[in-house]
């Protein structure tokens, strides 16, 4: 991989790893439509996102630092010594830190049973397409059905399950991790603006743990033939990271004024085009770096 295909496959990251689109299927098709001509791999992808969401944490940085200083008190004992004053009653800012370390058990979960899978079968084309129809009828369903009145301060400990395991999904390219939690706070009655918030705080524990488990899982097998470098992969991690910034901004902008749709159509269309592709053999269905 050259430096100007990973400053390619940054700006892919970047520009999709927010949207309900599915970040790790589009890294998937463009790896390979690129004269580098592969998968780039889930290590790749997942490293990756760790560009993305340090941009999360310096757009929700103001809130994150609440939040921890909210469990902190939280378990330390000064909103009180009961189990309940420890768990965050009567502080919102503990409560969600707890909300967050429970919803991404499910991910954690799935993700260490799942490894293989998500690094080979689970990367097939078909099953790719197969994904973004499935769930862009979901995203589009959910947004017009979803009463859209919960805030998150009305979070609870099965809703948080209940958006960990459709994060969980998201192991799947093609589902979308933004999608898939989106689409489950709109069926549980979020606003659209509520249920994306969510989905970003949600995501930092898993990406960083993914991105940074297989950063130094995969130090001894970056240059091999085949791989990407080390080197190729900071430089896309660094344009993910300013890319995905803007594309906070914008998207949290735009969620709160407008429907999904136009993401659902998306959704479709590029499931076309990939099936397209892998009957015209562009496309090999099993990548090569799967």
């Amino acid at each position: 991989m050259t430096w100007w295909e990973a400053v390619v496959l940054g700006l892919v990251q970047g520009l999709t790893e927010f949207l309900p689109i599915s970040s790790s299927a589009h890294l998937r098709v463009v790896g390979e439509l690129l004269p580098y001509g592969r998968d780039a791999g889930a290590a790749f992808t997942a490293i990756s996102q760790i560009g993305t969401e340090s941009a999360v944490v310096l757009y929700f940085r103001r809130d994150i630092a609440r939040i921890v200083a909210g469990w902190w008190r939280a378990l330390t004992g000064a909103n009180g010594t009961t189990w309940r004053a420890r768990l965050g009653e009567g502080d919102p800012d503990a409560r969600m830190a707890w909300w967050i370390a429970l919803g991404t058990v499910p991910i954690v979960v799935l993700g260490v049973t799942f490894e293989d899978a998500i690094k080979g079968p689970f990367r097939d084309l078909r099953l790719v397409a197969l994904s973004l129809v499935v769930f862009a009828i979901v995203l589009g369903v959910a947004d017009r059905i979803g009463a859209k009145r919960r805030t998150l301060d009305e979070l609870t400990a099965g809703h948080a399950v209940a958006f960990g395991f459709a994060q969980a999904m998201a192991l799947v390219p093609g589902v979308s991790r933004s999608g898939g939690t989106i689409s489950m706070g709109l069926l549980l009655g979020y606003t659209r603006e509520a249920a994306a918030r969510y989905s970003f705080l949600l995501a930092m524990p898993a990406v960083f743990g993914s991105g940074f488990q297989q950063l130094f899982t995969s130090l001894d097998d970056f240059g091999d033939p085949g791989t990407p470098s080390l080197g190729v992969t900071i430089l896309a991690t660094a344009v993910a990271f300013v890319v995905g910034y803007v594309v906070i901004i914008g998207f949290l902008r735009l969620v709160s004024t407008r429907t999904f749709l136009p993401f659902v159509v998306y959704r479709i269309v590029f499931a076309a085009f990939i099936v397209l592709l892998v009957a015209l053999g562009t496309l090999q269905a099993v990548g090569a770096g799967a």
